[in-house]
């Protein structure tokens, strides 16, 4: 009769425990939608509210809308050069910094990849390279999306990508499709996307949360998000030394080579004032991506931040 008893209790203990943790887990579940869902809504606001507020251009004050159009029109006005530019800016480290970004990407057939801002196709020209090089003998289909706000940098991608042979021909298992739209309000259905990557492109946006939350919706559960950018040193004379090359030497390698003074100027500012690792780490927390972490590359000059969507893998 007693060992029926203990028997009673611990199965009445252990239903007790099992009950207290499914009610926990669900408590966290709501609790995590609950602050998503709150995210969401004050991304949304803060997106409906932005032509209100005003923004920088370089030194010049200047409200969303305009501020889109000069960075529009300062690419417009570089295609052609934006790569030599960028050799010269970054004394040709930025294809060593774009190499290392495809090698965390590992992109394998099946792959459907939104590279955005991609313009001249550095980042997918990589990706199509890694593809052909790969086995694939199932005939897995991969797709790539190179997005980009700007008509004229996405020609100079396409005929880059021409010029290489890397070409529905040669590469019959792989879609292509350079598209222009606006990273803030990305053309695509939830979940449509299995990788997501950016190099250089998101401190030119406007809404930098906005851009986030897109890149979130856009990625399917168990999606990657991976983000190259220029980012802050921790050594403060080593990153005294880099705000005198962005300040004085940038500007003036591009105004010998394209553009305005007041683009100049708007280059370099761009560069300085992005959010430094920690924060941008939090950003990318904030917009639903967990596993985020990021590598300093060259001491901190730029910064390799990565994340998954998790949610709905559970």
């Amino acid at each position: 009769m007693n060992s029926r008893r203990v028997f009673h209790w611990k199965s009445l203990s252990n239903l007790c425990q099992h009950e207290v943790l499914l009610q926990r887990n669900q408590s966290n579940s709501y609790q995590q939608t609950a602050k998503m869902e709150a995210y969401n809504d004050r991304v949304s606001e803060t997106h409906k509210s932005s032509e209100k507020r005003t923004k920088f251009f370089g030194s010049e004050q200047v409200t969303p809308g305009e501020r889109n159009q000069k960075v529009n029109k300062m690419f417009t006005d570089m295609a052609d050069s934006y790569d030599r530019l960028l050799d010269v800016m970054s004394l040709g480290m930025h294809r060593v910094w774009k190499d290392m970004l495809v090698n965390k990407l590992a992109p394998q057939p099946g792959i459907c990849l939104l590279d955005m801002a991609g313009g001249t196709g550095d980042i997918p020209i990589r990706v199509l390279k890694h593809l052909s090089m790969q086995s694939n003998p199932k005939g897995i289909k991969s797709a790539l999306t190179v997005l980009d706000i700007n008509q004229n940098m996405l020609n100079v991608g396409e005929q880059r990508a021409r010029n290489l042979g890397l070409t529905d021909r040669s590469l019959p298992h792989v879609t292509v499709e350079w598209k222009c739209a606006d990273a803030e309000n990305l053309p695509y259905t939830d979940n449509s996307f299995n990788a997501y990557t950016t190099s250089f492109g998101v401190r030119n946006v406007t809404n930098m949360e906005r851009v986030l939350q897109e890149a979130y919706r856009v990625l399917q559960p168990g999606g990657r998000f991976l983000c190259l950018e220029f980012s802050h040193l921790n050594n403060y004379p080593m990153q005294f030394a880099f705000n005198q090359y962005t300040d004085k030497v940038i500007p003036g390698l591009f105004l010998l080579m394209s553009g305005s003074l007041e683009q100049a100027n708007y280059l370099s500012t761009s560069i300085r004032n992005f959010p430094n690792q920690e924060t941008f780490k939090l950003m990318i927390q904030e917009a639903g991506f967990e596993m985020v972490h990021y590598e300093n590359i060259n001491f901190g000059v730029v910064s390799i931040h990565t994340g998954f969507k998790l949610r709905g893998l559970r």
